[in-house]
């Protein structure tokens, strides 16, 4: 079940998309309440799926913490990007039997989520687990959907999306122009 494309995101001068990423973070939690069973264990893709399950374990009033993943062993461009800087997964739950929702940022070609999954079967083999994320951005390469997505928007290839968050808390997008071949 997933959201149509958000009011939130509006068009920008040259073509950009603005997006809100508070408003799509409202849109996320209602999408969460709906998947969410009371066995459900949430964990985040570092940095932003993380900043995103922590934000939602307590909006959520859920005890304890949320898991944290780290795609960084297990991609497939280990050898081209080295040892990532981001968080490693810790995971405060059984794995085995139990129901994960793994939330991220931005779905895109899902690559970080292959290896996500690669990285959470090395902790056990869950009952079930299910993506929900903030921004479905298109440009597959492997046969990867999200369960919920706030929102839908299409980028050009040397664009990246990530989303970013203030000190106080507060969430926004990062918008970058890449090179084509770092993608």
């Amino acid at each position: 079940m997933s959201a149509p494309p958000s009011p939130s995101s509006t068009p920008h001068a040259a073509g950009t998309l603005a997006l809100d990423a508070e408003a799509l973070y409202a849109e996320l939690l209602r999408g969460v309440r709906a998947l969410r069973t009371g066995r459900t264990h949430l964990a985040g893709i570092a940095s932003g799926g993380a900043w995103l399950a922590e934000r939602l374990q307590k909006d959520l009033g859920l005890p304890g913490e949320p898991g944290v993943l780290s795609s960084a062993m297990h991609r497939d461009d280990f050898s081209q990007r080295g040892m990532s800087v981001s968080a490693q997964t810790a995971l405060p739950f059984e794995v085995s039997g139990a129901d994960i929702l793994v939330l991220d940022d931005v779905l895109y070609t899902g690559r970080t989520i292959r290896a996500v999954l690669n990285e959470l079967f090395d902790y056990g083999r869950p009952a079930s687990v299910r993506l929900a994320v903030l921004v479905d951005r298109g440009g597959r390469e492997l046969p990867v959907q999200a369960d919920f997505a706030a929102a839908r928007v299409a980028l050009p290839a040397t664009q990246s999306l990530a989303l970013a968050r203030t000190e106080a808390g507060a969430f926004h997008f990062d918008v970058k122009a890449v090179n084509i071949q770092e993608a």
